[in-house]
């Protein structure tokens, strides 16, 4: 198992959501968090202070970790130390960081461009280890009935996708690779769930999304794909927890950690199985989960200078456009190099 070097980032939002709602471009992951985070800029080494003792850790989730959360194997690795897991569901990252912001979660994973929004608004959020990349599940899909064959043909088009999202960057990404500005589409900023509706109606002209919503709108309503994330998205998200909870609760996040990387490679070696057992759990047809998890690229890994430099582009990005209110030094959200040791799983 590799080691895990780095460390990061809060409302539990009830979201009504398509039962498609299931964040697989993030992986089969978790989050994790606990109490009122601190400012991000006030690190305290974890070496040099005694963890307090916790009986809960509040697991922000995505359905992306179902079959992990109802396996339970966090629960059966935290129960001897007295700890209980709770899991709060949300439809995506930024909800899910909301909610770390103000203090209802202790320890969560999302793409690469909602820690980014979050740490602009002030979330004293802690960069934990990255999530492998999986290119090929995220894409820009096209109606059937679409006569767009070019990226260049999008401009003027009305796009939908979820703000602040991995598909906002990866957007932005392939416009920029194809000599077009973010200014030359017209943007419509939508949940899944309501983009799908949209996509469907005919409101929009094109989709950027990711599996299993995209693997859906290819079986179901046979969506054309003009281009995946391929050679484009180097990044595959981040496991993130609360400041406090990552500075007094080293040895929690490493146990959470060590379950999680055993998922993943047990899910990369029975693909077959983990969509057997998910569809009847998501309600979501075999076809299209054998689709979603056969694009999955399944792992953690740890955060080192390349990463921090790709995460760091995704930042001064949304600052060049004015997404987000100031520019960001995302190294600000890492702990000391000290204190990533004490987060490093088994090997």
């Amino acid at each position: 198992m590799k080691k895990l070097h780095h460390l990061v980032m809060n409302f539990k939002s009830k979201s009504k959501i398509f039962s498609l709602s299931f964040l697989f471009g993030l992986g089969l992951s978790l989050l994790f968090a606990a109490c009122t985070a601190n400012n991000v800029n006030n690190t305290t080494s974890a070496n040099n202070s005694t963890p307090n003792q916790i009986s809960v850790v509040r697991i922000g989730y995505q359905k992306a970790v179902i079959l992990l959360k109802n396996q339970g194997v966090i629960e059966k690795r935290l129960k001897p130390q007295g700890i209980n897991v709770e899991w709060l569901e949300f439809p995506a990252g930024p909800q899910l960081l909301e909610a770390m912001n103000v203090g209802s979660i202790d320890f969560g994973h999302t793409g690469e461009s909602p820690p980014v929004f979050a740490q602009a608004a002030g979330t004293a959020l802690t960069y934990i280890a990255g999530i492998q990349s999986s290119p090929k599940s995220s894409a820009i899909l096209l109606p059937p009935n679409s006569t767009i064959q070019t990226v260049a043909e999008l401009k003027g088009k009305k796009i939908a996708l979820q703000k602040g999202s991995s598909a906002h960057y990866l957007l932005l990404q392939i416009l920029d690779k194809n000599g077009l500005k973010f200014s030359d589409i017209q943007p419509i900023y939508l949940p899944p769930a309501d983009a799908r509706a949209a996509f469907v109606k005919g409101s929009v002209d094109a989709w950027v999304i990711w599996d299993p919503f995209y693997a859906a709108a290819e079986e179901q309503i046979k969506a054309r794909v003009l281009i995946d994330g391929s050679d484009i998205n180097k990044q595959g998200g981040y496991y993130l927890a609360s400041r406090k909870f990552a500075t007094e609760q080293p040895q929690v996040i490493k146990d959470i950690l060590e379950e999680i990387q055993k998922f993943e490679e047990w899910s990369s070696q029975n693909r077959e199985t983990v969509a057997t057992k998910l569809s009847p759990i998501l309600g979501i047809d075999l076809a299209t989960m054998q689709k979603a998890t056969q694009r999955k690229q399944f792992g953690v890994v740890p955060i080192n200078d390349d990463l921090i430099k790709e995460q760091q582009k995704v930042a001064d990005k949304f600052y060049e456009l004015k997404l987000i209110p100031k520019q960001l030094n995302v190294q600000e959200a890492m702990l000391k190099p000290e204190q990533y040791a004490a987060f490093s799983p088994k090997t």
